[in-house]
């Protein structure tokens, strides 16, 4: 055998499986905490102490969103328009977006970004050939500000050379890249997600001090949604079909989605940023822990009330979050806490972004695939129940996928045939063949 490691290294527990690559195998798993306290190598080598049995490995694979992952400022020029394009990129690269600023940015607005303490800036504003005065008053600012992170420019090629210079005159680490939005309709964010990735790997892993040697930085590939999503990409080439993949976390539910536009939907500009065929979105707000309360208070909003003991039930684990559930009666709450974070997350996600857009097509999904521990650790029931739950949500406002197979991610090892993708892409498919 030849034995690779993947490990993805989370906020909260650090995962690995054991592929061998000679035949897409998976030949084992194990799971640590991961030791950001300390040092996050510490998470890494028990996991392959856990693994050492199985024979010696030949290489060794990481992502990681731990110490808050990669944190993204979209600095555009229309809200609606490139910021909201550098929006969907930031967070189809494995991003979490933690500013969005449209229009010149002001002193204050500046401040406010550098509040937002962003790993990295996506500059983008005005299609290929348009507005380019927002593009060059914001490069400038950017020059000026007190600000460390890496910055990726995703504008207006036709003054890209401008802002470099603007950027270079006062030593900016910088990257041009192709413009996310160059016309109206139309976003291309595969050039930008690739720069914002060897950002993350060149800049960002190192700089937050997660290991004090520089080993782990070494063995880092990409921010772990950036890993999900490619996995999540392979798994729907392999299938020959549209997947969903709803992925529910202790602090984010993230919603992946990899479609392939028939009809009108190929010919149609869906709304002035573009569609995203390819896309994740992430919901801060709802989480099996750290927010479980989000979850309560969203389900209010959204027609869907939880019962007093699940409302009870959210509020203890918010507090004491490394609780883990261990009786059939408060599996059936975590149930209920997943089946809301999940309706409302493929809600929002599959809901028309601004006024007059229509839905993500997702009717034609042919996979709804659940990832997260509520669903590896959870009963059957709880996984069916929640994806079921999904996939009949007519009155969600969204176009379901009614007819779709469920599944769940038990190995997890979407993140593995991500990280695989590149280096080995036949084992990573034939590990894609074993999921669902």
């Amino acid at each position: 055998m030849s034995l690779v490691l993947c490990v993805d290294v989370g906020s909260t527990f650090t995962k690995a499986v054991l592929v061998d690559v000679s035949s897409g195998a998976l030949v084992g798993a194990a799971s640590s905490p991961t030791t950001v306290a300390t040092d996050v190598m510490d998470g890494v080598d028990a996991v392959c102490r856990e693994l050492a049995t199985h024979g010696p490995v030949a290489e060794t694979l990481v992502c990681s969103s731990a110490g808050g992952g990669l944190r993204i400022a979209v600095v555009g020029y229309e809200r609606e328009v490139t910021a909201e394009a550098g929006h969907r990129v930031a967070l189809s690269a494995g991003g979490r977006v933690v500013h969005v600023s449209a229009g010149s940015l002001s002193g204050e607005g500046v401040r406010s970004l550098r509040a937002a303490s962003p790993d990295l800036v996506l500059l983008a504003g005005g299609t290929d050939g348009g507005n380019a005065d927002v593009l060059r008053h914001n490069a400038s600012r950017l020059a000026s500000a007190r600000l460390r992170a890496p910055i990726v420019v995703a504008g207006n090629a036709e003054v890209a050379d401008e802002v470099a210079a603007e950027l270079d005159r006062t030593g900016r680490r910088f990257v041009v890249t192709d413009n996310v939005l160059p016309r109206i309709g139309v976003i291309a964010p595969d050039a930008a997600r690739g720069a914002i990735r060897a950002a993350f790997l060149e800049h960002v892993i190192g700089g937050k001090g997660l290991s004090r040697g520089r080993g782990f930085t070494e063995l880092v590939r990409a921010a772990t949604p950036d890993a999900v999503l490619r996995g999540v990409e392979l798994l729907a080439d392999v299938r020959g079909e549209d997947v969903v993949v709803v992925d529910i976390g202790g602090a984010t539910t993230d919603v992946y989605s990899v479609l392939r536009p028939q009809g009108e939907d190929a010919e149609i500009e869906r709304d002035v940023a573009g569609s995203m065929w390819h896309e994740r979105t992430v919901e801060a707000d709802l989480g099996m822990r750290w927010n479980a309360l989000g979850i309560v208070e969203v389900g209010q909003r959204e027609h869907l009330p939880l019962s007093p003991e699940t409302v009870a039930y959210a509020g203890h684990v918010a507090s004491e979050t490394g609780h883990r559930a261990s009786t059939e009666s408060e599996w059936e709450l975590e149930g209920d806490l997943a089946r809301v974070a999940a309706l409302v997350a493929v809600r929002r996600h599959g809901r028309p972004r601004v006024a007059g857009d229509r839905p993500r097509p997702l009717a034609d999904v042919g996979l709804v695939l659940g990832s997260g521990g509520v669903f590896r650790h959870g009963p059957v029931a709880l996984a069916d129940g929640v994806l079921s739950a999904v996939t009949s949500d007519h009155a969600g406002g969204w176009t379901v996928p009614a007819a779709a197979a469920r599944g769940v991610d038990t190995a997890y090892v979407l993140f593995a045939c991500g990280l695989l993708a590149d280096a080995h892409p036949e084992a990573a498919r034939q590990l894609a063949r074993t999921i669902g």
